[in-house]
């Protein structure tokens, strides 16, 4: 509980999926609730956003025009469905201005929530609760946003085995917050930085002269404990990723035709090879992909490309 673009991929199939709709009904009843990020995480970016705020003279505005004793109650509350994210970091907003402003959460991130339901209440001295009110705001609309996005995803895959994951294409210095996010909507986190997984890439095999040559020099460098994903574009590549002895491949910008023969190819080899789809994957067309059969499919459009969550405070009294 919380404290206070179109690709190879997309143009060549015949079969396009339904359009999707960025405002499904939501299954309310289920309420996945993600560990929190501690807040030794959370506060050096909170603290970054408040001084990008403040700037030179703090909150003019307020101290222009609310009497430096007067106390105020506001509402947060969603005007949309959808799913919560950055409650604690909404809380810190407000702590690190005033520690005696009272943040009460009246749910938690992962929480899927109705249209006018009130998320938390926040109480203190009025100016200071101006001052944090954007940054809380900026940091909670951004990242329920991608956690709603998410959510949207998966379930509209939920009859197939396929599951969700995210990539590095996230903003620079919210990579934490934007992946626990997609955790939030029921997501799985693909590398977290380029230190915890390789990811063999176009470019590296081409520097490193072939798959053979680049699979070899990353098993030295691997251990027992990163693993190694190797990203092929034909079926080609794939068979000579197979007898290289990859076991996590990625299938990129392929038709579904291809991805469908690509992955029978992988569990004709090994059932311990595991696929995984990428290209410019958009929600219209998981579906469609997930048919496939593969067991991930990788979605830059969580982090990138996603709308806000409408949150809005409100005064109360």
């Amino acid at each position: 509980m919380p404290t206070a673009t179109s690709t190879t991929m997309n143009s060549a199939n015949s079969n396009p999926s339904p359009a999707f709709n960025p405002s499904p009904a939501f299954n309310l009843s289920q309420k996945l609730q993600e560990p929190p990020l501690n807040d030794v995480l959370l506060l050096p970016i909170v603290d970054a956003a408040l001084l990008e705020d403040l700037g030179r003279r703090g909150d003019v505005t307020s101290q222009a025009t609310i009497p430096a004793d007067k106390t105020a109650t506001l509402r947060l509350e969603v005007r949309d469905n959808g799913v919560v994210c950055g409650l604690d970091l909404a809380r810190l907003a407000f702590a690190q201005i005033d520690k005696n402003i009272e943040f009460n959460a009246h749910t938690y991130d992962g929480a899927a929530v109705k249209k006018g339901e009130v998320l938390a209440t926040i109480s203190g001295n009025a100016r200071n609760l101006l001052t944090a009110e954007r940054t809380a705001l900026n940091f909670m609309t951004h990242l329920s946003g991608i956690a709603t996005a998410t959510r949207q995803v998966v379930e509209l895959i939920s009859d197939y085995p396929t599951q969700i994951t995210c990539t590095r294409k996230t903003i620079p210095g919210l990579r934490t917050l934007q992946k626990y996010a997609v955790r939030c909507g029921g997501g799985r986190n693909h590398r977290l930085g380029l230190d915890d997984a390789i990811l063999i890439k176009d470019n590296h095999i081409a520097i490193a002269g072939d798959i053979a040559t680049a699979m070899a020099q990353a098993k030295q460098l691997a251990g027992h404990l990163i693993p190694i994903e190797i990203e092929v574009d034909t079926l080609a590549q794939l068979q000579q990723a197979l007898l290289a002895g990859a076991k996590l491949i990625l299938l990129d910008n392929m038709n579904d035709a291809t991805l469908r023969e690509a992955v029978a190819q992988c569990k004709h080899h090994s059932d311990s090879v595991k696929t995984e789809a990428s290209g410019g994957i958009t929600p219209a067309d998981v579906v469609r992909v997930a048919k496939t059969g593969v067991d991930f499919i990788a979605m830059g459009y969580l982090t990138h490309s996603t709308t806000a969550l409408d949150i809005g405070m409100d005064f109360s009294a």
